[in-house]
């Protein structure tokens, strides 16, 4: 008889999600199903309103990451203006983003993905958390965690205007200047981001990289896809955050294709199906050839191990140095002369705090950089406003918003590609590939073993409440019915 097994919810991300396991008559994995089943709608409920009020409706998507929306959506008035900001605003918004940046790759490896790691998967459920972490490793660990989330949350109140939801990104730049008081105090705080995230990575290379447990999930082909790879670089193809062209590279690691955000829709198709609200991005180039990877297929990654595979290296020292350290540890050497892909997906946790020491490195030089308190924060627009993209990378992968206006700059279209979005197939190929990896006829499922499975979605540090959005008149909600045996019985499609 065939079984089915239902994760519902899953935990320890931001939104909503179900896993629907479906085994055969022998006790094998058949099929897996990683269901989004939440819909905001903002693409559809933003037409109608001011383009200018974008930087302050979209931050609201979520709680989690409102400071990339906040910034992706004052890059898409910038071109939808035609109009350059002033240097001291770009390096405002930079300085913010990094402070953003530090403080949710913080959230993710310590309350989110990495009690798995520091506590262990097998754990009890109810000490897989920050609670958890902080018994494990002591309360003095668990004070500069709080105190690096309060410090940069500080530092994002103070450029933004709010520490949840800023409101600071205008058309042609920012809402207000800083002093050199206030410059003294990011100064400090980038300083102590540094050292933060120095300790993170020593925390993992000793805590994580010693136990055998979680090395033998890291190489297990269970957590392992080849994949295309995408992600924004500089023009010396390191890592950045704020700016960029977006590279894409191949399984084998060569460049397949590069390109401006604004022409992202050349290169990136959607694709719909019935029984998630969460699209399917694809390389349009290749195509969509279903939940598939290697070089054929149109599926592409976008998360911090994306992001260091399609570089050729870090802008800041110390990353620099991380970034030699993590491909020298997988074996990974340099082919005209860049790294090969590391595709174990666990390693998305290690890449995740090499770029936290990058977003802190950074931030102590543009905290340093003699323009930061020009009063010139604004070019005021004079452009009408017809079409504007604006690119970003989130945490979670690259984040684009795509306005269409009339001549007053009123919406009339919209487009958002999240960072979770771009990571949905690959998501979804990963917990099948856990549930098919772990579940064997005759081995008894517990919840150590399922939240392994869950350790598939988790490492993506998936956001749904950004990433859910239907295209016009579709997807409709099916609703299936199936008997014991588990042959469909009823099929109900709802537009």
């Amino acid at each position: 008889m065939k079984r089915r097994i239902t994760i519902d919810p899953i935990t320890r991300l931001e939104g909503h999600g179900r896993i629907e396991i479906f085994l055969d008559a022998e006790g094998d994995v058949e099929n897996a199903y990683f269901i989004v089943p939440e819909l905001r709608g903002f693409e559809q409920f933003c037409v109608g309103r001011s383009a200018e009020e974008m930087p302050n409706i979209t931050n609201r998507i979520c709680g989690i990451c409102p400071e990339a929306h906040h910034i992706a959506a004052g890059k898409a008035l910038d071109d939808l203006y035609g109009v350059e900001p002033p240097l001291a605003a770009r390096l405002l918004r930079e300085l913010f983003y990094c402070a953003f940046f530090v403080a949710d790759h913080t959230t993710h490896f310590y309350v989110l993905g990495g009690p798995d790691l520091l506590v262990g998967p097998e754990a009890p459920a109810e000490e897989r958390n920050i609670f958890g972490v902080v018994a494990k490793l002591g309360a003095e660990v668990g004070t500069r965690i709080f105190d690096c989330r309060r410090r940069n949350h500080g530092i994002i109140g103070l450029l933004g205007g709010r520490s949840i939801h800023p409101n600071a990104a205008l058309p042609g730049g920012w809402s207000r200047a800083i002093n050199e008081a206030e410059r003294g105090e990011i100064v400090a705080a980038a300083r102590q981001n540094v050292d933060f995230a120095l300790f993170s990575l020593d925390l993992f290379e000793k805590r994580i990289l010693t136990d055998e447990a979680f090395l033998e999930l890291l190489f297990a082909d269970s957590y392992r896809h080849e994949t295309y790879y995408s992600g924004t670089v500089d023009p010396e193809n390191r890592v950045n955050f704020y700016d960029g062209t977006i590279r894409v590279v191949a399984p084998d690691g060569h460049e397949f294709c590069r390109y401006a955000p604004r022409d992202y829709a050349e290169h990136i198709a959607e694709r719909v199906e019935s029984w998630t609200y969460l699209k399917f991005p694809y390389l349009r180039n290749i195509g969509w050839q279903g939940l598939t990877d290697g070089p054929g297929s149109g599926v592409y990654c976008s998360t911090p191990l994306a992001r260091l595979n399609v570089a050729d290296g870090m802008a800041t020292p110390l990353a620099q140095k991380q970034f030699e350290k993590f491909y020298g540890y997988f074996g990974n050497g340099s082919v005209n002369g860049r790294y090969r892909p590391v595709h174990q997906r666990l390693a998305t946790h290690w890449a995740r705090l090499i770029e936290m020491l990058y977003a802190a490195e950074r931030m102590a030089e543009l905290a340093a950089h003699p323009a930061l308190t020009s009063p010139e924060v604004r070019v005021i627009p004079t452009g009408i406003p017809r079409e504007g993209v604006g690119c970003i990378e989130a945490p979670r992968g690259t984040l684009t918003h795509h306005y269409w206006t009339d001549e007053r700059g009123v919406l009339t279209r919209l487009n958002l590609i999240v960072g979770t979005t771009n990571n949905h197939a690959p998501i979804a190929m990963s917990v099948k590939r856990a549930a098919q990896g772990l579940i064997k006829k005759g081995r008894v499922i517990d919840d150590g073993l399922l939240n392994r499975i869950e350790m598939a979605f988790r490492l993506y540090d998936p956001c749904f409440s950004c990433a859910t959005h239907a295209l016009p008149g579709s997807p409709s909600l099916v609703m299936t019915i199936r008997d014991h045996a588990g042959e469909v019985v009823l099929r109900k499609v709802k537009p």
